[in-house]
């Protein structure tokens, strides 16, 4: 199954940078290495040597330790460009939250109210409900 894309993604389109700094911006809590980032982002490596160098030079991501041969990174949460970053991402995630949900509201209504004047609803309804709750 194809993992759908974010909202950053859809909304600023569906490039390996913009694929790799969605990857840093939804999951800033945590360290990753190239090959786990290249791995979750669907990033060629050699790509994203290229998008790894302007990352950094931008200080959108820090180094933070060293496991092995493997140098781990995280998003640089005190850089102001980063903090705006997350921002717009939130609330580009909170608005399609909201109109999501007004939209199977809208849904959920019609869909009640057309199945609720048929005939198998009425039917239903006087067959299940329970004799002992009627008046």
């Amino acid at each position: 199954m194809e993992a759908t894309k974010s909202v950053f993604v859809q909304t600023f389109g569906d490039s390996p940078y913009v694929r790799t700094l969605d990857f840093f911006l939804t999951f800033d809590g945590f360290d990753y290495s190239k090959s786990q980032v290249a791995g979750e982002a669907g990033v060629a490596r050699l790509t994203l040597e290229k998008i790894w160098k302007t990352l950094i030079q931008k200080k959108f991501i820090v180094k933070t330790r060293v496991i092995g041969r493997a140098e781990m990174y995280k998003l640089n949460t005190a850089n102001p460009e980063v903090k705006e970053l997350l921002d717009i991402d939130f609330k580009l995630s909170h608005a399609r939250a909201l109109a999501e949900a007004e939209n199977v509201k809208h849904r959920a209504s019609e869909g009640c109210e057309s199945y609720c004047a048929t005939a198998q609803f009425k039917k239903a309804l006087a067959s299940d409900f329970p004799k002992s709750l009627s008046r």
